[in-house]
C-alpha cells in the first residue's frame, strides 16, 4: 500500500500523539552581581520534578551540576523547617539574598501544577 493509500484508508493505524511532560522554565537575573540562571523543571511522576540549572555563576552551578529530582510537595512548605532544596541550594550559594533558590521552588511548583506561572519581582531603591 502506498503512502497516499494509507492516508485515505480509515483503518490505517495512527500513532497517538505523545504529550510532552508538564514543565516550567525560569530565568533569574540575580541583580548587582550580573549573573543569570536558567532553571528547567519537568514533572516526572506525581509531584516529582526533575530540575536542571544552567548559570554563569560558579556558585549556582554547584547547586545542581547534574539534574536533580525532588518531590515538589515537600519543597513548598516551611512549617517543618527549611525545605531540603533550599538547604542544599544555600550551601552552594555565596550570598544569602541570591534569588536562584527561590526560582528553583517556583519552577517546581509551576511544573507540578502547585502554582500558576507568574513572574516574581523585587524592586529595590535606596532612600536617604
Amino acid at each position: 500500500m502506498s503512502a497516499a493509500d494509507q492516508t485515505s484508508d480509515p483503518t490505517a493505524r495512527v500513532e497517538p500523539a505523545v504529550a510532552a511532560a508538564p514543565s516550567a522554565h525560569v530565568v533569574v537575573h540575580a541583580g548587582v552581581c550580573g549573573h543569570t540562571a536558567a532553571i528547567r523543571a519537568t514533572k516526572t511522576d506525581g509531584y516529582n520534578v526533575r530540575l536542571s540549572v544552567e548559570s554563569d555563576c560558579t556558585h549556582v552551578q554547584k547547586i545542581a551540576p547534574e539534574p536533580i529530582e525532588v518531590d515538589a510537595l515537600r519543597q513548598v512548605a516551611t512549617r517543618a523547617g527549611l525545605p531540603s532544596l533550599l538547604e542544599d541550594a544555600y550551601r552552594s550559594c555565596a550570598h544569602a539574598a541570591c534569588p536562584v533558590p527561590c526560582g528553583l521552588i517556583k519552577a517546581a511548583e509551576v511544573a507540578t501544577g502547585l502554582a500558576l506561572p507568574r513572574d516574581v519581582e523585587i524592586r529595590i531603591t535606596k532612600e536617604g
